[in-house]
């Protein structure tokens, strides 16, 4: 097939309008109409339902389109790894995390990422949905467990563990539990178990639940369960690595805390040797290096 007429049908699918497709490629719309009826004529199949509205794949649209994206987002890896051949780090870096992790963690330590090597781009992702490395949808992950994928380059980082944190206010007017049972008297702020997030923090709300817990505050991630903690609502259930960010909240039930819970860094095989992931991984490791030190100090 005609890599051209592949490339313009991707882009008018892309985009779901003949006109929007032919702006971004600087080309009539009359034209792209051409070559999608070439296109269209050569494999002997309709592509596109045509409406008012604009255009819907067909079918046969979508496994074609399933085909072109594979193929430009191999071809966006080919065109990093040749920037990569370049001596200076520069260029877009796409990093995805959890939205606790990558906000109350990460964020805040990238100044440092970025003051090593300015012309970086880095677009960060933070949700709790997995993307998937192989197919392009991110450069770089740090995942809360091992990566199942075979063809992913992987790297223990640390481990972290959900534990109880209240605000100085909040125990100077409610006081401090001295036992699971006290949760009577005490608000729980925490996730929602059926929100997404690791499961060793689920099995520990669901523990503390189990108990007569007075209130309840649930959020759907852990900068909103920081945010109600900080502001003196109740007990919070949050990741270890939360005190760097609020150093002045006090550990509550220091028994109490989650199985441990990995952390990995991974990335495609085939960007094994680009100079943006390796920066990236060095300024991690180096991060995690500081954190360590800072908790045992």
């Amino acid at each position: 097939m005609d890599w051209d007429k592949l490339r313009i049908f991707h882009a008018v699918a892309d985009a779901g309008s003949l006109t929007h497709a032919g702006e971004t490629l600087h080309l009539s719309q009359s034209a792209v109409s051409r070559q999608i009826r070439a296109l269209e004529e050569s494999l002997s199949a309709t592509l596109f339902h045509r409406h008012a509205r604009g255009l819907i794949l067909t079918e046969q649209g979508e496994l074609l389109f399933d085909a072109t994206s594979s193929m430009v987002k191999r071809l966006d890896a080919a065109a990093a790894r040749i920037r990569d051949s370049e001596e200076e780090v520069f260029g877009d870096l796409r990093v995805t995390t959890t939205i606790g992790f990558g906000s109350l963690w990460l964020a805040p330590r990238l100044t440092r990422l970025y003051e090593k090597y300015p012309d970086l781009k880095i677009d960060l992702m933070l949700e709790e949905r997995v993307l998937d490395l192989p197919m392009r949808e991110a450069d770089v992950a740090i995942r809360m467990k091992e990566p199942s994928q075979a063809d992913l380059i992987r790297r223990r980082l640390m481990s972290v563990r959900m534990r109880l944190y209240a605000s100085p206010g909040y125990v100077a007017k409610n006081g401090m539990p001295a036992r699971m049972e006290d949760f009577g008297e005490h608000r729980l702020v925490s996730q929602n178990t059926k929100s997404a997030q690791v499961s060793a923090g689920a099995q520990l709300i669901n523990k503390i639940l189990s108990y007569d817990v007075r209130s309840l505050l649930t959020v759907n991630n852990y900068f909103g369960v920081l945010q109600g903690v900080i502001n003196n609502l109740g007990i919070g259930c949050l990741p270890d690595y939360i005190v760097e960010s609020a150093p002045d909240l006090i550990r509550v039930l220091p028994e109490v805390e989650s199985v441990e819970v990995p952390v990995f860094l991974a990335y495609p095989e085939e960007l094994r040797q680009s100079k943006r992931i390796a920066a990236f991984r060095e300024f991690i490791t180096g991060e995690i290096t500081a954190h360590r030190k800072k908790l045992k100090s």
